[in-house]
């Protein structure tokens, strides 16, 4: 769990984001009316891919699926929210429908089928499903307040919005990947650290995707009374505590959310996920 990684580990960690990325275009081609969009190009699934991959490079591409499956389900649902819904009913309506697959009931459609693939790959533990059914509860609560502020109004403050940080989704899908590799360490201190990871990670998407989110109408902390250095102050602010509450972790776990960290500010300051340029 080297911070550096060298040559022969960085063409490890590329393999098995390889062997990631056409899994991940597997699944989606089973989907094609949630992913066959200019958008979900093979680039988005190459670098998802890869930051799994260089973020936790002591594991093997079937350790990573939960983690990429999980992650591929939650860009669909977001694309869903963001730019398909087109009113509040229907947002509550989509969401709904998810909470209410995650709690058992039979899929309608190709997102909740999708869903409940995820579901029915849990282990039958109840005690870890009910945390993999409380992290998706609330990042879809995230979800369900963004859409209403960036809709409705009025728009929040900085820190209300960094509070809403579960609907970027790290903590859904860290939890599914934690839950499929050992789900060690105390799960609060585990849950606390991912808060922290989250909001770091929340804002290192805002500062990368400033652009993209002016031309998509989204949210954006640089839009809320606070300027870029403002921001970047707060990242180092709010790394350092991350840092601290990841260190205790069990390693495996604590360096995984560590590296996607340390990947998401090395990646956002060049390119975004979604196959769009500006």
């Amino acid at each position: 769990m080297n911070d550096l990684l060298n040559a022969r580990s960085c063409g490890v960690a590329a393999a098995v984001g390889g062997q990631s990325q056409r899994r991940m275009r597997a699944w989606a081609q089973k989907y094609p009316g949630l992913y066959d969009k200019p958008e979900f190009d093979p680039a988005l699934f190459g670098t998802l891919a890869q930051a799994a991959a260089f973020s936790g490079p002591w594991y093997d591409a079937d350790q990573l699926t939960a983690a990429n499956k999980t992650c591929l389900w939650a860009f669909g649902l977001d694309w869903l929210v963001d730019y398909q819904a087109q009113s509040e009913e229907e947002v509550g309506a989509l969401l709904a429908r998810v909470a209410s697959v995650a709690d058992g009931a039979e899929p309608e459609d190709e997102l909740t089928v999708f869903l409940a693939e995820l579901r029915d790959d849990l282990p039958p533990d109840p005690a870890l499903r009910e945390i993999w059914r409380e992290e998706l509860r609330d990042m879809l609560d995230g979800m369900a307040l963004e859409w209403r502020w960036k809709s409705r109004g009025p728009r929040p403050s900085f820190e209300e919005y960094l509070d809403n940080a579960d609907n970027l989704g790290f903590a859904f899908v860290f939890f599914a990947h934690w839950i499929a590799n050992g789900a060690s360490g105390e799960l609060a201190e585990v849950r606390k650290a991912s808060r922290a990871v989250q909001q770091v990670i929340r804002l290192l998407n805002d500062l990368g995707t400033y652009e993209r989110d002016l031309q998509w109408g989204d949210l954006n902390a640089l839009l809320l009374g606070v300027d870029r250095p403002a921001v970047e102050r707060k990242v180092v602010e709010l790394s350092a505590e991350a840092v601290r509450l990841l260190e205790p972790l069990p390693p495996e776990h604590g360096g995984y959310m560590r590296r996607q960290m340390e990947f998401c500010s090395g990646f956002y300051g060049v390119t975004d996920y979604w196959g769009v340029e500006f």
